[in-house]
Formats: structure tokens, sequence, C-alpha cells
């Protein structure tokens, strides 16, 4: 398959750790079934360890190699209750509220992670968005440098204008209106993400209806400010705006409208202004295209916890703990 095979090779290489805390959800242990058949990861499951093996049992999915814990009755408690206690008490939280919280599979997990007992979390088949996220971020945090929590979907085309391309879009499914520095911050995560997942080198595109000054707009100008941010930021990847779409993306195009542009014409990450246009161009180019829409990935925080959709299949979670583990990987080198 485009793409897929060659992450499952790199992801397993890393011989990395996940924790997935909807345990008892038949899809996250079908994933898990192949997870451990491929190799893929050391896999710890939250929850009642009867529960889980009375499932999987029902389910005739045999977990030989799976650490299964209670974090109701987990020797950790203790330890991630004073970690999230120090982390929050400036927020009114309370060590017994603390303890409570952490008994949370959700809470509990993002604390494995945050202790380096794992090296990410992959849950939201059965939580909202919301929860995983908040979770992951008072737990875990965001990562240094930035502050800014977004998504990124990868967007496979192996037929385009005759060649095999491989886009980023982000952010598509958490910042409903960005500003400048959220822009500049999703470009940074985005690069980041590409250069974990994919491993080639990062080409921005800052989107907007305007080409480096075609049009004037507010619009415009907080995707210009978001470029000169990057600027001052010296980032280490490649990056233009604004630009338009066919000029991000189609060399003729532009080298009529950006000719100096080393980006225009064949940037791979394309940043849209606001959610509304990157939700809509990412389900555009999925439906219509006929292109499948990889994601989302949740990028921005100091270690990773992967969201998925709630509509996700087994396929869906092994992939995405593929891509957790080349992200995890890739942040222990920053």
């Amino acid at each position: 398959m485009f793409l897929i095979d060659d992450l499952m090779t790199r992801a397993k290489a890393t011989g990395g750790r996940i924790v997935m805390p909807e345990a008892t959800d038949a899809r996250m242990l079908k994933a898990v079934a192949k997870i451990e058949k491929e190799g893929l990861a050391k896999v710890t499951l939250l929850g009642k360890r009867e529960i889980i093996l009375q499932t999987a049992e029902t389910l005739q999915i045999k977990l030989n190699e799976v650490t299964i814990i209670d974090p109701e009755t987990s020797d950790n408690i203790t330890a991630f209750a004073e970690a999230f206690y120090t982390r929050r008490k400036d927020k009114g939280v309370t060590l017994s509220e603390a303890r409570e919280t952490v008994k949370n599979p959700l809470y509990f997990g993002a604390s494995m992670v945050k202790q380096g007992i794992v090296d990410g979390m992959v849950a939201g088949a059965v939580n909202t968005t919301a929860d995983v996220l908040r979770a992951a971020l008072q737990v875990i945090g965001v990562m240094s440098g930035l502050k800014t929590v977004s998504s990124a979907f990868i967007m496979p085309a192996p037929n385009f204008r005759g060649e095999g391309r491989i886009f980023l879009f982000a952010d598509c499914a958490v910042i409903p209106n960005p500003t400048s520095e959220q822009l500049a911050d999703i470009a940074i995560s985005t690069a980041l993400t590409r250069k974990a997942i994919i491993g080639d080198e990062p080409k921005v595109a800052l989107l907007s209806f305007s080409t480096l000054g075609s049009a004037k707009h507010e619009m415009v100008d907080k995707v210009t400010a978001a470029k000169a941010i990057l600027a001052e930021r010296k980032v280490d990847f490649d990056y233009e705006g604004e630009l338009q779409l066919d000029a991000a993306i189609i060399p003729e195009v532009a080298k009529r409208k950006a000719p100096q542009s080393s980006v225009a014409g064949n940037a791979n990450i394309l940043i849209f202004p606001d959610l509304q246009a990157g939700n809509i161009g990412y389900k555009l180019v999925q439906y219509l295209g006929n292109i499948k829409a990889i994601g989302p990935i949740i990028q921005g925080l100091a270690a990773p916890v992967s969201d998925l959709s709630r509509g996700c299949s087994a396929e869906d979670i092994v992939n995405t703990v593929a891509f957790v583990l080349l992200l995890a990987e890739q942040q222990k080198k920053l």
C-alpha cells in the first residue's frame, strides 16, 4: 500500500511502547491482536483485567504479550497523583482530587507517557476529542517552544499529476480561528510531524486567497504575519506565504504567481488559515478526489498522544499506533 508499508517497517524498528486506555472496545482489541502479530509495539491496556480478558475471549482474541493494568489498584497511583497535584495545584486541585483524577484511564495513561513508562498513548475510539486532549494537556502539556496543540492529516495522492505525492494538511480539527502566532506554531508542529512520519524535508505553504500581496485584506494580513513570525523564530524548514492553493502545488502556476519562491509549486505541507477552510479542504480532497485521509494526528504536545475518530476501524488504530511511535522517536532526538 502506498505509504503505509514503509511507515509500519520504520515504526516497528523503534521498539516502542504504547498505552491504550479504551481496552474493552472491540476495535481496540482487534488492533492489539494485529499489533502483537506484527510485533509493532509493546502494548499496555488499562482497565479491569477480568473484563478485558472476557471481552477478548468473546471476540476470540488471544492477548499473549500484552500488559494489563487496573488504574484503580496500581502501585503507580500515589506517584501519578503527586505529579498531577504539583502540576495543577495552582488551578485549585487538591491532592485527594488528583488521586481520583489519575484513576481515570485517560489520565493514568497520560501519566504513564509523562513519566516515560511508555512512549505514547492512543485513545479516542470511545472518548471525545475534548476529553482526550484535556487529559493530555493537563498531564503532559505542550512541547517546549510552542503554545499550541493542533492536528494534521496525511493525504497520500498516488496519482497526483502523474506522480505520487504525499501532502500534510493542518489544522483541520482543533483550532477554530488561529491567530498569526498559532498559525506559526501549527506550521512548526506540522513540519516536525512530516519529518517524523514521512521522513523528507518539509516545504510549508501558508494558504490564503492571495498570493504574495495580490489581494489586500485583514485575513491575508494574518497569514503574512505568521510568515514573519516563522522568520523571527529562524525555523529550519522552507516556507512561503501567503499562497493560493494552485500557486502552492502547481509548478506552472507558481512560475507565474511566485517565480522567486522555492516552495511555491512544490509545497508538501498546506497550512490553512482557519478550521473551516482546513476541515472543508481535507474532506473535499478525501471524497471528490478519492484520497484516503489519515488522521487526525495530534501535534504540539510534549509527548505524543493521538486522538482517534470515534468512527475509526481497527486498521485505523494500528496505523495511528505506528504514527505515535514515529513521533515519539523523533521527540527523543529534539
